[in-house]
Parts: C-alpha cells; structure tokens; sequence
C-alpha cells in the first residue's frame, strides 16, 4: 500500500476508542419488551376499540406517551451536535491517513448519496405500486405535534443558513443547524492539537452525557410505546398491524439497493465475479443476521476478505475504519422512513425538500454509526423529517419495529464494506 501503516493505524484507533465510548452506553435496551409494548398497545387498542372508555382515561393514557415523546424529542439537538462534531473531525483524521483512506472515503459519499437519491426517486413509485393501508393513517395522531409548513424554493435557499444558532435550535431548524455544526466540526480540526484535543473532549463528553439520558428514556420505551400503541388502535383496529408490515416491506426494500449496489461495488470497481463474492460473504453475512451488529461482525469480515484474496494490509486497515464511520444504508433507508411518514401525512415531497433530505441523512450517517440501533434510528430519522417539515411522532411507534429492518442494515452493511476493501485493494496494484 502506498499509505503510512503507522497513520493508519494511529486514525483507526483514534476512530474506534471514539466508537467503544458510545457502545458502553444502553448497549442492552429492552428491544424486544419495546417491541412487545407496541404488540400489547394495538393490541389492546383494538380490544378497547367498539367500548366507550372514559375521556379522563383515555388523557390520561396519551399524557404518558405524550411525556415520553418529549424526553426523547429533547435529547436530539444535543446529541447531534455532538455525534457531528465527533463524526465528522474523525472522517477529516481518517482523510489525513493517506491515499487508500481518501479512496475509501470518496467511496463512502459516492455510495451514501446514491442511497439517498435511489429512495427520493423510487420509493414514491413503490407507494403508488403498493399503496399504504389506509388504517396507517391511525399512526400521524400518535401523539400531538404542530402542523409542518412545506417551504417553497426560496424559502428552502434563504433556510439553509440562520442568522442565530440559538434561535434554530429552539426551532428545531435542523438544515441549518447541521450545516453549521458540520462547518464547526471541520473548524476544530484546523486548531492547534491541544485545542483541538480539549474541544473534542468536550463534544466526547457531551455526546456520552446525551446518550446516558437517552438509555433511561428508552428504557421506559416498553411503557411510552405502549401508551402511543393503545391510541393507534383505537383508531386503526386490527389494520394497524398490516400498516406495521407494510412499513417494514418498503424500508426494507430500500435497504435492498444498498446489499445489491455492494456485489456491483465488488464486480464493477473490485473486479471480484459476483458469484464468487457472493460465496467469500456468506460467513460474515451468516454473523450479520444474526448479531444485527457491524461490529460483531468485523472478524468474519476479515475472513471474508480473505477468502477473496484481498491484501491483509488493506481489509486490516478499511475494514475498521468502515465499522467505525460508514453505514452504508442509513440514507437509504432512513430517507425510505421519512418518505413514507410524509406520505402517511400528505406532504408533498418537491425536490427541493428531497434534497434537503439526503443533505441531512448524508451528514448524520456520519454521527450515528456507533450507536445502537435503538438511539442510531431516533438520533439518525429525526433531524431528516425535521429538516423536510416531517411531522417525527410516528418514530416513536417505527422505532418499536426497527429490530426487523436492523437486519437488512447490518446485512447489507457488512456486504458494502467488503466490498468497498475490493475497491480500494484494487487501487494499490
């Protein structure tokens, strides 16, 4: 390799010991007792649905989802801010490590805006194939949220920078908020390292801080999601569980182009024979399925690698840099979320909104990648419905059925980062 090993490691570990601090917080959040809340609310909404209940009842049983939407909604901005600066000052040190570390990162955002753009386009087609049941609608009443104003063009263009980060951050103005804080990040890096150490220290702090408060918060998901739950089927009856897998269908779905854009990365760029990718990735996608985690799954990757003949030198050096600060699906498929919450509300996506979309999805996946899928989802899906004027109160219920879908992210997660160490391999010779 034509890059400095002693840089490269230097990044890679600078990347990971960032990442292992993430993962020590709610690294065991009750997924499946959230999952079971959300079964337990529609179902016992649908019980419920043909009683008359009593109103101080029913209040009662919505001010508990409501408070618990509002402990997670107050966590974003933080955290993002926080999750950005760090992602983003990590992706400039890994830039710094070389020529294959700059080829894997001109690799990453070919592959993350091509996610983001394949969803813009072909998701309102899938809608139109394949229509959302029409008891989904049960899910935009959740919980109560102010109605989202759609921007026109100019307003778009005069939104994208704000006069006062104070004042957008009370607005929950997410566009410019992450265009100033990816701008902050950058900033940071052009500092003296002692300063730069201490600021980054900060954010580190910061970020674990954000996500200690939203472990609690999520903790208490069983309960919120089941309080959110019992209302939906009120409203939707039995419906809401065929809306439930049809989301789950059409993200998925998304996701899809991501593991098939991995074996044309491999073909294409790799020179790898898609069967015989196919067969080196079995073993690591065996791992992925069943883990649900990129980081699990790094071993099996390596000897995926291996089995294709890759250089050591190279898959031991991207291969960690790629569980560390690329997720391959997140644009696709958190763009796939957005979408089909604007199309359960009525919104009408132009491509102004839809380019605001990947511009966000694009930055964030870079904050995100070492969280849980839990936290990643919420921290990585809100800001995009925020910046396209999104109502976020259906997540809340979504997030009670990301375990599903999280196999299709890590599945093809783990298949694009392979694949991507054939691409840049292929570059050394």
């Amino acid at each position: 390799m034509t890059s400095n090993p002693e840089a490269n490691g230097a990044a890679t570990n600078s990347v990971t010991s960032t990442q292992s601090g993430f993962e020590l917080v709610a690294i065991r959040l009750p997924v499946v007792l959230t999952f079971a809340g959300l079964i337990a609310g529609l179902a016992l909404g649908v019980l419920f649905s043909g009683v008359s209940l009593p109103e101080k009842a029913l209040q009662a049983v919505s001010l508990v989802g409501t408070l618990w939407l509002r402990a997670l909604q107050m966590t974003i901005i933080p955290l993002v801010a926080a999750l950005l600066v760090l992602g983003l000052s990590q992706m400039v040190q890994a830039a710094r490590a070389g020529a294959a570390a700059r080829r894997f990162l001109a690799l990453v955002f070919a592959v993350l805006i091509a996610g983001g753009m394949f969803t813009a386009a072909i998701l309102p087609w899938l809608l139109t194939v394949i229509p959302i049941p029409e008891s989904a609608s049960g899910f935009l009443a959740a919980a109560p949220g102010e109605a989202q104003e759609v921007p026109d063009i100019l307003d778009f263009l005069a939104s994208l920078i704000a006069p006062n980060i104070i004042a957008a951050a009370a607005e929950t103005s997410m566009l410019p908020l992450t265009i100033f804080f990816a701008l902050f990040a950058v900033a940071i890096t052009r500092l003296p390292k002692e300063q730069e150490d201490r600021m980054l220290g900060f954010f580190h702090a910061l970020a674990n801080v954000m996500l200690q408060i939203i472990g609690w918060v999520l903790w208490l998901a069983p309960i919120g999601v089941l309080a959110l739950a019992f209302g939906v089927g009120l409203r939707s009856g039995g419906g809401a569980f065929a809306a439930l897998a049809h989301y789950i269908f059409v993200v998925s779905a998304m996701g899809g182009f991501t593991l098939v854009l991995a074996y044309g990365v491999a073909w294409a760029l790799g020179g790898i024979n898609p069967a015989r990718f196919a067969v080196a990735m079995l073993p690591a996608q065996a791992v992925a399925v069943s883990t649900q985690s990129s980081l699990a799954s790094l071993p099996a990757m390596l000897d995926s690698a291996g089995r294709l003949n890759l250089r050591s030198t190279t898959s031991e050096f991207v291969l960690p840099l790629a569980v560390a600060i690329f997720r391959a699906t997140s644009p696709a498929m958190n763009m796939a979320v957005a979408l089909y919450v604007a199309a359960l509300a009525g919104i009408e996506v132009t491509p102004a909104l839809a380019f605001a979309g990947i511009l966000v999805a694009l930055i964030i996946s870079v904050g995100s990648v070492s969280l849980p899928g839990s936290i990643s989802f919420v921290v990585s899906i809100g800001p995009i419905a925020l910046a396209m004027g999104i109502p976020i109160e259906p997540l809340v219920l979504l997030v009670a059925v990301e375990m599903i879908p999280d196999i299709m992210r890590t599945l093809a997660n783990v298949t694009m980062n392979v694949a991507v160490v054939s691409a840049v391999d292929r570059t050394e010779t």
